[in-house]
């Protein structure tokens, strides 16, 4: 028999929401030009846009506001916030950022050079952005398993090593200045690696000289699908995995706004000294002082707390991780198709299975995503052609193998209620599919489209 579960906390305070009726959402989706990051927050219902920056802080954290230390230099905060990333993480050099783009920035600066290649376990939209801007080539070195949705591979964000051999035999090791890896992979469906893979990785990489950076946003929930999936791991603790995890690499960008269970910060973490003062040369020029980076000394209070709490014990991540895979298991019971295995942040709907009548250039995630708010308002967004942007190049469309709406769950704000409307509501979107129409662009920025896109209704 298996036994209910329940949340590890209680709620102290509540928000209030309201829904609005379907004439209204019709109205907001078409003002916002089918794109619903343009959407205002007041007219959403449940809202699954994005985990990032969106947890719910705890009684620890919000008495940690109160104390943060505002001090210009030298902040007693910052030390606080050194001392729990050394904890948890385990790197000595911290140089905190306003979020994880800000550490993206400079460390794609600081390693970089025009013509150099960056392998990476699958792109991320800001992770690319910054490699190009610094004058970089992505070339993707992930598994083959990652572009099937229905692969249930236990480890979708694994590196290919072959792959990232034969770039390594072609371009030579000098040309690589670094491979980023990204635990919990974002743009794969919340797709976890093993501790094996990145142990070769890092062997490989270190046979070559070459570094190896994590974005490690979400490694907590990559930890915890270790302890899950991965032979040898069963009885070790989320944090020791997570130390593990870390342990096989140079350093690591992190968004604190995912894992670390704040609204706003990030950090780039780092072992080599001599590369930690470049990386704090630039932060100066571009984020802050040293001892302050982006955030305030509040800031930079909670997320010392934050960190500490989402690894004090195993059932944060327990909880958290198994919110989503309730939502992902109604959905499939309902005959829904999601990226499998049920990933650590959200649920992936495979629109290019549900909108099979539309070719990919008419944008079908990005359509679906305008449905589901309308039908409910429950706000997702598009992981797909849109978010791939285009060649830099030759100007065309990226064709992302993937074409997916996401649905990605904050953590400790929802509850199961909550999952249970938002299947419902896919459910009845999934049976008129076939009426939905396309999309085409009447406003498409240079770069990072996705964000201000606006649509029409293709005819």
């Amino acid at each position: 028999m298996v036994k209910s579960w329940a949340e590890p906390y209680k709620i102290k305070m509540v928000e209030p929401i309201k829904m609005t009726t379907k004439e209204h959402r019709e109205r907001a989706i078409a003002e916002a030009g089918h794109n619903t990051f343009l959407l205002r927050a007041e007219d959403v219902y449940i809202d699954l846009l994005t985990d990032s920056g969106t947890s719910a802080m705890s009684d620890y954290q919000w008495a940690g506001l109160m104390l943060g230390d505002e001090a210009y230099a030298g902040s007693r905060s910052f030390y606080n916030l050194v001392a729990a990333v050394r904890e948890v993480y385990g790197y000595e050099e911290l140089v905190p950022t306003h979020q994880g783009r800000g550490a993206e920035h400079i460390l794609s600066q600081i390693l970089i050079k025009p013509g150099d290649y960056v392998p990476g376990n699958m792109y991320f939209t800001t992770t690319r952005f910054h490699q190009e801007h610094a004058g970089g080539h992505f070339v993707d070195v992930i598994v083959d398993e990652a572009f099937d949705p229905y692969d249930l591979y236990p480890f979708k964000g694994n590196i290919d090593l072959e792959k990232l051999g034969a770039l390594i035999a072609e371009v030579g090791a000098d040309k690589i200045p670094y491979i980023s890896v990204e635990t919990n992979v974002n743009m794969a469906g919340g797709q976890p690696m093993s501790l094996a893979n990145l142990e070769a990785v890092y062997d490989l990489c270190g046979e070559h000289g070459i570094l190896v950076m994590l974005d490690a946003t979400r490694a907590l929930e990559n930890a915890w699908f270790i302890k899950q999936r991965e032979h040898g791991y069963e009885d070790w603790s989320v944090a020791d995995i997570l130390r593990k995890i870390c342990s096989l690499s140079d350093g690591a960008t992190v968004s604190s706004k995912k894992d670390n269970l704040v609204n706003i910060g990030g950090f780039l973490a780092l072992r080599d000294p001599k590369l930690a003062e470049k990386a704090r040369a630039l932060l100066v020029a571009f984020e802050g002082l040293h001892t302050y980076g982006g955030m305030s000394g509040r800031d930079m209070e909670a997320l010392a707390r934050g960190i500490e709490e989402m690894a004090a014990t195993d059932d944060h991540v327990r909880a958290r991780t198994g919110q989503v895979e309730y939502l992902g298991n109604r959905l499939l019971k309902a005959g829904i198709p999601i990226v499998q295995p049920i990933g650590g942040h959200g649920i992936f709907l495979d629109a290019a299975a549900i909108m099979s009548h539309l070719p990919q250039d008419l944008f079908p995630a990005q359509a679906l995503a305008a449905e589901i708010y309308v039908e409910s308002g429950v706000r997702a967004m598009e992981r797909g052609i849109v978010s791939a942007g285009r060649d830099p190049v030759s100007g065309d469309h990226h064709y992302p193998k993937l074409e997916l709406v996401r649905l990605a769950i904050p953590r400790r704000v929802y509850t199961q209620a909550h999952m249970d409307v938002v299947a419902e509501s896919i459910a009845a979107v999934y049976d008129n599919r076939e009426q939905m129409a396309g999309l085409r662009f009447t406003y498409e920025p240079e770069s990072l489209r996705f964000f201000q896109a606006r649509f029409e209704p293709a005819t």
